[in-house]
């Protein structure tokens, strides 16, 4: 035995507004979102109150540079 599935055309037309709706009002709170709170990306920042912060995030590393060899050709 088979089953028969009804599905009414309006039912049909409400999913439809529904998704559309859903999409446009989805995509306006998206740009309000990314306007009023931007996203920032980088190191996180040490918890307060935590001592040594320095030895675990060096500002700077150390800059090398090569002998200077032009006096002795």
């Amino acid at each position: 035995m088979g089953m028969v599935v009804v599905i009414s055309l309006p039912f049909i037309f409400f999913c439809l507004l529904l998704g559309f709706g859903c999409y446009f009002l989805g995509r306006a709170k998206g740009r309000k979102d990314v306007r009023t709170n931007a996203q920032v990306y980088g190191v996180p920042t040490p918890p307060p109150g935590s001592a040594g912060t320095a030895k675990f995030y060096p500002s700077s590393s150390p800059t090398h540079s090569k002998p200077d060899n032009s006096t002795i050709v």
